[in-house]
């Protein structure tokens, strides 16, 4: 999904063999950013696994986890920020956390996100 902090922009579903990178949009907001242009958000259906690169040594050392690292990308059910992933020894990390410039490529098959909320309302209403 793409938190509701990056409803704002234009987004679109994931695609298998992009690579993306965690970006921070001029909300302050990060998430994944689309290959082909630097103001479209990428939303990623959670359950999928994705392989993360160029994780902050920091990081990496806090939190006990290696880079590259494949993770699950989960929804946290607490904080304003939701878009997480779930690292081997079950950390579970925001994009907020990760900071940008982190690298991702998803190693499932893809999956269309699921609507929630308002959008999910409008999209049957219309």
């Amino acid at each position: 999904m793409c938190d509701y902090s990056l409803e704002m922009y234009r987004s679109r579903p994931a695609r298998a063999g992009e690579e993306y990178r965690t970006h921070r949009f001029s909300s302050g907001s990060i998430g994944f950013l689309a290959p082909d242009n630097e103001t479209t958000a990428v939303c990623m259906a959670y359950d999928t696994r994705i392989r993360l690169e160029d994780v902050p040594r920091t990081i990496l050392s806090a939190h006990g986890v290696t880079s590259p690292a494949d993770v699950v990308f989960v929804r946290k059910e607490t904080g304003i920020y939701q878009d997480a992933v779930r690292f081997a020894n079950g950390r579970e990390l925001t994009l907020q956390q990760l900071g940008p410039g982190v690298r991702a490529r998803i190693i499932d098959e893809v999956r269309e996100p699921k609507r929630e909320g308002r959008e999910s309302k409008a999209m049957e209403l219309a």
